[in-house]
């Protein structure tokens, strides 16, 4: 059930960020459910790949690279999902911090319903 609200949550998350920045559109809430299931799994299974090859680089960045890997992300997402545009690795950078801002937000209201 937690992870139904966190798809959920991840999805509003998206939906209002897309109508806050430009460079960033969702078509449709269902569009957006699939962006957060597809959000989760990319940072399931490609994120700790890349974060492993990019070992040095983040390392030597004192860990600001893996805004990067984020963006990366989130431009993998845009290319897999029809229906959900990410205009440049700008905006991509962007998305990624207000999404987490957002997700800790909304995660933390979860949470508290403990």
């Amino acid at each position: 059930m937690k992870f139904i609200l966190r798809v959920l949550l991840t999805a509003l998350a998206v939906i209002i960020l897309a109508k806050i920045l430009g460079g960033v559109s969702v078509e449709s809430y269902t569009t957006a459910i699939i962006v957060a299931i597809v959000l989760g799994l990319l940072n399931y299974i490609i994120k700790p790949i890349l974060i492993i090859l990019t070992l040095p680089v983040t390392i030597l960045t004192l860990g600001l690279f893996l805004l990067i890997i984020n963006a990366i992300i989130i431009l993998l997402a845009d290319s897999l999902v029809g229906g959900f545009t990410v205009t440049n690795i700008w905006w991509a950078l962007l998305f990624s911090l207000l999404l987490s801002f957002l997700q800790s937000i909304l995660f933390s209201i979860l949470k508290e319903d403990k």
